[in-house]
């Protein structure tokens, strides 16, 4: 749905702009081109279309299958231009999806940490994101969003939060001669989680805390 993709953007940015106090920052380290996958920390629903409107290419995104079983939840997110994938578990189809996409020169977002932070602060993320990246041999865009959690309640809007979208450096996983085992996927999952912490605000950052200082 194309057009729904850039009428999405059209609104969002506008709600942004109007109601909220919006910046980002590190934009001018987006690749322009080539394969390229995008980790950022999540706080909010409205985490995907922030980043549809703040990143200065189309983008893509991994989202956990459960949000398609809601008709309208899942129009939306469609629209967006995502595609579903089983948490928990290797979803082939999904990893075929993936290799497609990079083959074709094309952006995947990914939340390393599979689901919305209650408490704001980094959680554990699952392996998934470092697979991809590993098997797709792709640059990674870390971005960390701070200010979506406080769209909550009725009148949120009045006072206009600040959100903001810091982009960093992408950076390569080190290349893996042998095998890639559990205990290799865990600390190359470590590296991408501190490389998003390094541009949060401390009160982010969690089980991370440490970087950036």
């Amino acid at each position: 749905m194309p057009w729904f993709y850039y009428v999405g953007r059209l609104i969002v940015r506008t709600l942004l702009l109007l109601f909220t106090r919006w910046q980002i920052k590190g934009r001018e380290n987006i690749p322009s081109q080539g394969a390229l996958l995008i980790v950022a920390n999540h706080l909010h629903l409205a985490d995907p279309p922030l980043l549809v409107v703040s990143l200065s290419r189309k983008v893509v995104f991994m989202t956990k299958k459960e949000l398609f079983h809601f008709r309208v939840i899942g129009y939306f997110v469609r629209g967006f231009g995502a595609f579903p994938v089983h948490r928990g578990q290797l979803d082939r189809k999904a990893l075929r999806q993936v290799h497609q996409l990079f083959a074709d020169g094309k952006a995947l977002v990914m939340f390393p940490e599979g689901t919305r932070s209650k408490s704001v602060q980094l959680q554990h993320a699952s392996s998934g994101a470092a697979l991809v990246a590993l098997r797709g041999g792709v640059p990674i865009l870390p971005v960390g969003i701070s200010g979506t959690e406080k769209i909550k309640g009725m009148f949120w809007m009045m006072h206009r939060p600040r959100i903001t979208v810091n982009i960093g450096c992408p950076f390569y996983l080190p290349p893996v001669n042998s095998p890639l085992t559990k205990v290799e996927l865990s600390k190359f999952t470590t590296l991408i989680m501190e490389h998003i912490a390094e541009l949060l605000p401390p009160q982010y950052r969690g089980i991370y805390a440490g970087q950036g200082d």
